[in-house]
């Protein structure tokens, strides 16, 4: 009989492409579950950046905050927030250096007053998929600004601009939080996430596979940045996307194209998921 597979798949640069998901990947998705396995995302957006338009193939669930969220045919596993005093500090501590950031919840994103202007000069074209309004259309929908964050509750923080390396605001910060270059192509030096110590996709995978009863050897996960470092080393098959970062095709057992070129059909079928 066919051995049950769970896929885990990145979104951005990997299942979609600036928010765009191309056809084929939403066939081949659909045609692995009819198939018997099972696909889920597996990425740094929190659970309320996942449009629609990105969710059409159908999942049977989500690896979400890179880690800090697992959702399972709607049964929420894991919700992983900083500590109230932690996020107070990592607050402050942002809007002290003018730091462009996003506070990433389940049900909503958290920035400053005037943040969305910020990140309509940064993002312009990122993380989009509406040809019909200009900048990251994905984090605007989801975003509530406020003038005061101190008692947000959040999973995980993107900073999109920072005046400061990102490198000294973890090391500010302690011990309790870990700090990653940011995954949107073309950032640079000045962007990343904050994340709890700890936290990582392969972190949330092991919760779904010891939920659903599928061996470690029985999952197959496909990503291209360096929050899929952790995935692709847990996975039985760890799939990189040609072109990302030497550090990620390193630990990868093979290697697909990207979503431009509707990479994930051709490399689902090689695995002899369809």
């Amino acid at each position: 009989m066919r051995r049950r597979r769970a896929i885990f798949l990145d979104v951005d640069g990997t299942f979609a492409d600036r928010g765009v998901v191309p056809a084929g990947h939403v066939t081949a998705v659909r045609a692995a579950r009819a198939a018997g396995h099972l696909v889920l995302l597996c990425t740094g957006r929190p659970r309320s950046m996942l449009p629609e338009r990105i969710l059409e193939a159908g999942f049977d669930g989500f690896v979400a905050a890179a880690g800090g969220y697992v959702e399972v045919a709607g049964e929420v596993l894991v919700d992983r927030r900083f500590p109230a005093a932690l996020a107070a500090r990592v607050v402050e501590v942002l809007d002290t250096h003018d730091v462009a950031y996003v506070l990433e919840a389940p049900d909503a994103l958290y920035g400053p007053v005037g943040i969305d202007e910020r990140l309509r000069s940064l993002l312009s074209g990122q993380l989009g998929g509406d040809d019909e309004q200009e900048g990251p259309v994905d984090i605007l929908r989801a975003l509530r600004m406020s003038a005061d964050l101190t008692g947000a509750s959040f999973g995980k923080v993107t900073m999109f601009d920072s005046p400061v390396p990102i490198a000294l605001l973890g090391t500010t910060l302690g011990e309790e939080v870990g700090v990653l270059p940011s995954s949107i192509p073309g950032m640079g030096d000045s962007a990343g996430e904050l994340f709890l110590t700890g936290v990582h996709k392969a972190a949330g995978m092991a919760v779904v596979a010891e939920h659903l009863g599928v061996a470690q050897h029985d999952t197959v996960a496909f990503g291209d940045g360096l929050n899929d470092l952790e995935m692709l080393q847990y996975a039985g098959v760890g799939v990189a996307i040609e072109g990302a970062d030497p550090r990620v095709l390193a630990v990868s057992d093979r290697t697909a194209r990207g979503p431009g070129e509707e990479g994930l059909a051709d490399a689902f079928a090689a695995l002899g998921l369809l």
